[in-house]
């Protein structure tokens, strides 16, 4: 079996983690590089990265995260928020974001001109031009547990919280949203039995 087959099969949801081992410094900014090096839509990276450190901020964000132990007990907190506003047709970052290819200026007209067609009818709805964001942010997310796992570094990912409440607590700039959470660390516990539907249940050819 390959190791990353190995690694996906030592990362499960870890619900439990030991308060008294941390991360090296060095392996979760290799972590944090693998959400640097994710492919986004368009080339976009509409995700900011916070990592919550703080002892006081995460007691006050696991009151609004359903209680949850990972929140205060895991070795590293990373919550995924978008900036909403930076993707909009008419931005200078998407202007940016197309002419650092190193494309004539023709070629990153028609790139814009392209991805206005697409962003257009999510821009006119709030909730999904969020949800476009927040997908990218979960292309991230898959790509930083599955890293961790191949250091043999647990993950949590988490959706169980109040948005309203922890975007407060944040106070999160205006067009940033929290898309979700993820907390990194060690077991305490072994690791439950995996449970998957067959492949031949997930899988069709045609």
């Amino acid at each position: 079996m390959s190791d990353f087959l190995k690694a996906m099969q030592f990362r499960h949801a870890c619900k439990a983690f030991d308060t008294q081992k941390k991360i090296p410094a060095e392996q979760f900014e290799e972590i944090l590089e693998s959400i640097h090096l994710s492919p986004s839509s368009f080339g976009m990276e509409p995700w900011r990265i916070l990592v919550i450190r703080d002892e006081k901020l995460r007691k006050a964000l696991k009151a609004s995260c359903w209680n949850q132990s990972q929140i205060t007990d895991a070795s590293e907190l990373v919550i995924f928020t978008t900036d909403n506003d930076v993707v909009r047709s008419d931005s200078p970052y998407v202007q940016k974001m197309f002419e650092r290819r190193g494309m004539s200026a023709e070629a990153v007209d028609m790139y814009v001109g392209i991805y206005g067609q697409f962003i257009a009818p999510l821009e006119e709805d709030e909730i999904l031009l969020e949800n476009w964001t927040a997908k990218q942010c979960y292309i991230a997310l898959g790509n930083a547990m599955t890293c961790a796992a191949m250091m043999e570094i647990d993950s949590c990912p988490i959706e169980g919280f109040d948005k309203e409440e922890v975007e407060a607590i944040l106070d999160l700039e205006y067009g940033h949203s929290v898309a979700v959470m993820c907390a990194f660390g060690y077991r305490l516990n072994p690791q439950s039995q995996q449970k998957r539907l067959d492949l031949k249940q997930i899988v069709e050819y045609k």
